[in-house]
């Protein structure tokens, strides 16, 4: 049987400190105790995961490998971005950043994922994933005031004593005061829904944000996007509504809040301006982006006692 060759790239960026010695030490004590072969990558600056990746798959051409990301939904997303298209190379999630939501859809602390030889010694499954103009994305891709969050959440994530919700709470509110909706086309799966909107979601993952969970209802294995369309509102009802969206409940709000399941998207600024967009919490500026589900899949490693958590349906 032919042996995996498992390929760990850090990102000393993730989280509050830098973690990469402790993550380091920890992914050597396991790989030798395992006999495993294995190596052990940092990367340098942002959207250096990509090309490492891509140097290994060359380097290792026609060897079983596995590339773990170690750091947050970011990490995850770029070194997805470089395994994308390649035959025999799979990704997984070793939680080291401040978000680590996206494994939160195999148990809602991914704490699973935090054993490393467990890890290691995981299944391989396929999971969708989103194509874009912008970028790949696993998890959650947005427009809008959301994605300005997410941006801000950068700046508030550093302070002592805010991280997770809280930096994404401190965000929310900066942007409630600055301004929510703007006027965006949108067409889904061929069919327009031009409005004005405070933001628009599409989920092959349900968590983000530091554990926020619009759409308990996607599942990144049925081939579709779960996607909310919100519409624009005044800041007392942002604030009235928020609550129901962040725990899934937006249907609570349907005068405000339009859920719907599809494979495409293309979203504009109807005056021309750059949109604020966040995949996975990456931060792109562009006046126009198309996403689609990707039609090939994502080969995911998860723990042997991992499982993907059923979508919970909302009436």
């Amino acid at each position: 049987m032919e042996q995996i060759k498992h390929i760990f790239i850090i990102n000393p960026a993730a989280g509050k400190t830098d973690s990469t010695n402790p993550v380091a030490a920890a992914i050597r004590a396991a790989a030798v105790g395992m006999g495993a072969d294995y190596e052990i990558l940092t990367t340098e600056y942002p959207r250096h995961a990509p090309q490492l990746v891509r140097e290994k798959a060359r380097a290792y051409e026609g060897r079983h490998l596995r590339f773990y990301a170690c750091g947050g939904d970011g990490t995850l997303n770029e070194v997805a971005a470089g395994v994308v298209g390649l035959e025999k190379a799979a990704v997984t999630h070793y939680p080291c950043g401040s978000g680590n939501d996206f494994i939160k859809v195999f148990g809602v602390d991914g704490r699973v994922f935090s054993d490393l030889e467990e890890l290691m010694r995981g299944r391989e499954i396929e999971l969708d994933y989103i194509q874009s103009d912008c970028g790949v994305c696993v998890n959650v891709f947005s427009v809008g005031v959301d994605a300005r969050i997410a941006r801000g959440m950068q700046k508030y994530k550093r302070i002592p004593l805010l991280h997770g919700t809280m930096a994404y709470h401190a965000s929310t509110v900066e942007h409630l005061i600055r301004g929510l909706h703007q006027p965006y086309g949108v067409e889904i799966d061929g069919k327009s829904y031009d409005g004005r909107y405070t933001l628009i979601l599409a989920g092959n993952g349900r968590f983000y944000g530091g554990g926020i969970h619009p759409v308990p209802d996607a599942d990144p294995e049925d081939g579709l996007l779960d996607v909310l369309l919100v519409q624009a509102v005044s800041r007392f009802t942002a604030a009235k509504v928020i609550g129901a969206y962040e725990s899934g409940r937006y249907r609570e709000y349907p005068q405000y809040i339009t859920h719907l399941q599809a494979k495409e998207l293309t979203i504009f600024h109807q005056n021309g301006k750059d949109m604020t967009i966040s995949l996975d919490g990456e931060i792109v500026q562009a006046s126009r982006v198309s996403l689609r589900v990707a039609p090939q899949k994502l080969r995911f490693v998860i723990p042997q006692r991992a499982k993907l958590l059923p979508p919970r349906r909302v009436e």
